[in-house]
């Protein structure tokens, strides 16, 4: 989000706030989404009828309608309604407790099925009801404009374990409501509480997965129209974002171009349409990985003692520092059972301050997005790769926002050192395994279909490599989950290579 974008929300929490504080604005604001008039009920004459047919044949009337049978349902929208009553003009009138609208939902499911040429459809959800079954229902959606109830501990738990098991979370503030926005990032963060909500980067599949989105247009009140990067947030579960979150008016279902709503901010519909297409795009290619993913796996060794055992350390930092988590595992298992090295394996979390670093032969750092590192962590990774230390990095599915944070913080590391692409007659494509070819992800032979050799930098210190990168997904070969946006090599080539990083890095 540029600065003219964060200056506009920020305004419109200030107004919140104070709206809130007056003890009026807040409570009497009203969504004019929530008032869009019904469709008029069909009238039909219970006359018109078949003549009479022999006994026990049923007749049935013209106006009756077959229908066919339902599409599955991909979308589950939240209503944690209660009813209350409150008096109205001198009247006691039933209200919700949370008012939702399905408008946005119901225009994106239609446009979405037509465009992607399936057949899906949103069903209202009832948690105290629900199977919590990510295969039976993909995709939760939450949306209102007044404050989010908070959920219960145990819904929490199961809300976790949905994400865990394959499940998506949308989230979306009508209107860019303060009151929606401040409580659903509270229940986000109870969910996560150890994982980042944080902005997503725009080279994100969500910004790319079937319409090309380069820019959005949004407006606050009656303003005109400005343009800026898409903007939405997520967290992370290895590399999908399980849970979306808009804190804008992810608008699908209202003209704002003709209907500015006060007191809001909300995207052109035609571009936020656009957007949730692009949602649904994802969450459906990502259903295999997503199941899948939430599988742990334990590697046999990783508990085991051993005068022999070579363990790793995998570098903890601000960029989801653990997208691929059973790679490096899964890697060591198959350096194991398929070298002569006699050496036991197993993977260590460490922070680049901690007085342990120097305990690891080998470190090892992979993420999503942009990270920094202050002074002291600077110092210290820059003592361990001059003291002998080796480095193996990759950006996970290739990922531009870590790959560009890497190389910046990796300066500051070596500011008089420069990653330089390996030559392709170096011993790291050598030993155990001959690389000289390599096949690569579909994600990235799209970008450049002729591309097969293997890309692979390094920093050499003393004459030997003590940083190896790739710019491309290792640790997504590693896991051997089919990760459909993993703009990386193929899983085989991807564990030989690390195979070949990891002997090199024991060797020297």
């Amino acid at each position: 989000m540029d600065h003219t974008l964060k200056r506009s929300v920020a305004a419109l929490v200030v107004a919140s706030i104070l709206g809130g504080m007056t003890g009026q604005a807040v409570a009497e604001w009203q969504n004019p989404k929530a008032r869009r008039p019904r469709a008029k009920p069909h009238r039909r004459s219970a006359a018109e009828s078949l003549p009479p047919l022999p006994l026990p044949a049923t007749p049935l009337r013209r106006s009756e309608r077959k229908r066919p049978p339902a599409p599955p349902a991909l979308v589950g929208i939240i209503n944690f309604s209660t009813r209350t009553f409150i008096v109205q003009d001198g009247k006691r009138t039933a209200a919700s407790t949370f008012p939702t609208t399905t408008i946005d939902i119901e225009r994106l499911m239609t446009y979405a099925n037509r465009r992607l040429k399936i057949r899906y459809r949103y069903v209202p959800v009832a948690l105290k009801n629900f199977s919590w079954d990510p295969a039976a229902l993909p995709l939760l959606y939450i949306t209102g404009w007044t404050p989010m109830p908070q959920l219960p501990d145990q819904t929490i738990a199961h809300m976790r374990r949905y994400l865990y098991d394959g499940g998506t979370l949308v989230v979306h503030a009508q209107c860019g409501r303060q009151e929606f926005r401040k409580t659903a990032r509270r229940e986000i963060n109870r969910i996560f509480p150890q994982r980042q909500l944080a902005a997503i980067d725009t080279d994100s599949p969500l910004f790319h997965a079937f319409f090309p989105i380069k820019k959005m247009r949004w407006r606050k009140d009656s303003e005109a129209f400005r343009s800026n990067d898409p903007y939405l947030e997520a967290v992370y579960l290895g590399c999908r974002p399980a849970i979306i979150y808009s804190p804008i008016d992810l608008n699908c279902g209202w003209d704002v171009v003709k209907n500015p709503i006060p007191g809001g901010i909300l995207y052109h519909q035609d571009d936020a349409i656009k957007l949730g297409v692009n949602i649904i795009t994802t969450v459906l290619a990502n259903l295999q990985y997503a199941r899948t993913w939430g599988v742990r796996k334990v590697y046999h060794q990783q508990e085991a003692a051993s005068r022999d055992q070579l363990v790793i350390g995998q570098i903890i930092h601000g960029g989801d520092w653990d997208p691929t988590s059973h790679g490096l595992a899964n890697l060591m298992k198959y350096l194991a059972k398929n070298t002569t090295l006699k050496v036991q394996f197993k993977r260590e979390t460490v922070e680049l301050g901690a007085a342990k670093l120097f305990r690891y032969p080998v470190l090892y750092m992979t993420g999503l997005r942009d990270f920094r590192f202050n002074e002291a962590e600077v110092a210290q990774l820059r003592k361990y790769l001059l003291s002998g230390g080796v480095l193996i990095a990759d950006a996970a599915a290739g990922r531009e926002a870590f790959n560009a944070a890497f190389r910046r913080e990796l300066k500051r590391v070596l500011p008089k050192k420069k990653l330089n692409r390996i030559p392709a007659d170096s011993q790291i494509y050598r030993m155990p395994y001959t690389v000289r070819t390599v096949a690569y992800t579909d994600m990235v032979k799209a970008r450049s279909p002729k591309l097969n050799a293997p890309i692979l930098e390094g920093i050499i210190i003393d004459g030997q490599l003590a940083v190896i990168y790739s710019p491309l997904g290792l640790g997504n070969g590693w896991e051997q989950l089919n990760f459909a946006y993993n703009r990386g090599y193929g899983d085989a080539d991807a564990i030989r290579l690390g195979v070949n990083a990891l002997t090199y890095a024991l060797m020297h």
